[in-house]
This record gives C-alpha cells, sequence and structure tokens, in this order.
C-alpha cells in the first residue's frame, strides 16, 4: 500500500493520486479491522472482482464510522469524487462504474464495504447473467439452501447449463448462469420462473416463492423475481456490512456440502482462499460462450405452450 501516517496516505495507483484518510479507524470493532486493512483486503481481490464490477452501474452501501453505526446507500456520484471516478448517469442518477483500481481504492476509503450490481453492464439492456438468490428464513436454516443449490446443480447439470456459485455473505447462497447478452429478461424470467416453480411444486415444505415474510413458514425463498432490469446483486467478492466481516465468497461446486456455512468465509478466509489460487469463478467470463442457453429456453417455452 506503500508508506502512510496515521491519518493520512497518499498513494499511486495506475499513474492517479488516490488519497486516502482515517487509515486506522475501526471498521469492524470486533474484530480489530481498520480501513487499512480492508483497503488491503481490496489489493488482493481486486484482480478477480474488478470484472465483475467493469460497466456496471453500481450502488454502495457505506458505513463511515464502522459497521455497528448508521449506514447508508449511495448511487449518486458526490461532487467531491475526484475526476478519476468514472460515472454514467441512468434514470437521472449519475452512478459510479467502478471498472479501476484507483476508483476501487476511493470507494474504499468512502468506507463503501457492499458493492451491488445490477445484471447488466452500461452497454446492453440484456442481462450477462442470470441470479437464483436463494434465500432461508435465517443462518440457522442454511441447510435449506445448500439442498436447494444441489437440486438444482442437478437440473442445470440435466440442461448441460454451466452454473457457478457463492454465498451471498449473509445467510443464503446465489447460483450464477453466465449469459452472452443476447437474451432479454422477458427471456430469462420465462426460465426462472418455469425453475422457481419446479422447485416449489416438487418440494413445497421446503421451498417457495412467496414474496412476503410472514407467509413462508420458514422455507426457503426462491427469489426469482429479484432477476430483473433496475435489480441488484451482492458483487462477488464483496464484504457485507455485519460484524463478522463476511465475504460474498464464490465456491466450487465441491465445497457445497452439509459442512457448507456462511460464516466459514470472513475477510481474512476470502484473502488466504486467493492466496492459496481458490478461484472458482476464474473461468466464468469464458463459460458464456458455451452457454447452451438457447435451445434449453426453447424447450421451456414448448413446455409452456403445452
Amino acid at each position: 500500500m506503500g508508506s502512510y501516517t496515521k491519518d493520512r496516505a497518499e498513494i499511486s495507483v495506475e499513474g492517479q493520486k488516490v488519497t486516502l484518510t482515517n487509515i486506522e479507524k475501526l471498521i469492524w470493532p470486533e474484530k480489530e479491522l481498520s480501513k487499512f486493512d480492508y483497503l488491503k483486503f481490496l489489493t488482493v481481490v481486486a484482480p478477480h472482482m474488478l470484472p465483475f464490477l467493469e460497466h456496471r452501474l453500481l450502488t454502495v452501501i457505506r458505513f463511515p464510522n464502522g459497521v455497528n453505526k448508521e449506514s447508508f446507500y449511495q448511487k449518486n456520484c458526490p461532487d467531491y469524487a475526484p475526476d478519476y471516478v468514472e460515472t454514467k448517469e441512468a434514470d437521472g442518477i449519475d452512478y459510479i462504474v467502478c471498472s479501476k483500481l484507483p476508483t476501487l481504492y476511493w470507494l474504499g476509503n468512502q468506507a463503501a464495504i457492499e458493492f451491488h450490481i445490477p445484471f447488466q453492464t452500461v452497454h446492453s439492456k440484456n442481462p450477462s447473467e442470470i441470479v437464483f438468490d436463494l434465500d432461508p428464513p435465517s443462518q440457522k436454516e442454511f441447510h435449506l439452501a445448500i439442498d436447494a443449490a444441489l437440486i438444482l446443480k442437478e437440473v442445470f447439470d440435466n440442461l448441460k447449463l454451466h452454473s457457478f456459485i457463492k454465498t451471498s455473505g449473509n445467510k443464503g447462497l446465489q447460483i450464477y448462469l453466465p449469459l452472452d447478452e443476447t437474451y432479454s429478461y422477458a427471456d430469462t424470467r420465462i426460465f426462472t420462473s418455469f425453475i422457481a416453480s419446479f422447485l416449489e411444486t416438487k418440494y413445497p415444505k421446503s421451498f417457495t416463492t412467496e414474496r412476503l415474510k410472514k407467509n413462508r413458514n420458514n422455507r426457503l425463498y426462491i427469489d426469482f423475481i429479484q432477476h430483473a432490469e433496475g435489480k441488484t446483486i451482492i458483487a462477488p467478492y464483496s464484504l457485507r456490512g455485519n460484524k463478522d466481516a463476511l465475504m460474498a465468497t464464490p465456491l466450487h461446486w465441491s465445497e457445497v456440502t452439509e459442512n457448507l456455512h456462511p460464516t466459514q468465509f470472513p475477510m481474512e478466509e476470502g484473502i488466504k482462499r486467493i492466496r492459496n489460487g481458490i478461484l472458482p469463478f476464474a473461468d466464468f467470463f469464458e463459460a458464456k460462450k458455451k452457454q447452451p442457453f438457447n435451445q434449453v429456453l426453447e424447450n421451456v417455452k414448448k413446455a409452456y405452450s403445452n
């Protein structure tokens, strides 16, 4: 990170001068993790996180006084942002687009902990991936997310679809199907609603598409409605603003067993995984080119028409 004092540092990143302030401030007090620790984390994850942030309208959640204090969502780029911070206007909002390392460091200095991204880039109105958000009532019911994920893995394998999985960094799991941006949200909704209905019909005691929490009866919520234009999902490798500094962690499917639990992946474990070469999303973007989604979609449309 270069030399620094207790209160301030100026580092050169890809030809830009990035000013860092209050770098010893504790962001996760229980774990004694400071802003400096967080910036070091971003240094490690940046090569793997930035490809998912690149060219996407960014919403962040900032925790300027640590995760135990007040937080707020930020969509609009503030007036005081440096010139190197790229922005893109959409729906009257001047969004930050975090495609480069200096912007990531600047956001880190702003105590932007959670990075939420839409499913499409600024270059397309079509989604770059389908994401199934498997949301159990609490971490105590995390086993429901494991069960649903393994069922869906079998379904997607049978359909010859390439699937990837990560923790949400909170209490659930999220399954990704990379796409080549030729399918509309109307197309993907046909598929996601079909899959969600399949799970709910076959396993009604475990899974539900019920939006109201009070009516879920401790079942896992399959959030297929969240996959839509204007909606966002937590980015791979983003931390969460919880006391344990949990990371939204890409997993190998072989790791999705009854022993899996989201608390296994705090910031420090995320750093270890990357340094040990555990990179389950390494071929994610390559998979876009060979995803046989068209045939699957046509078959689902035929099933609905019949």
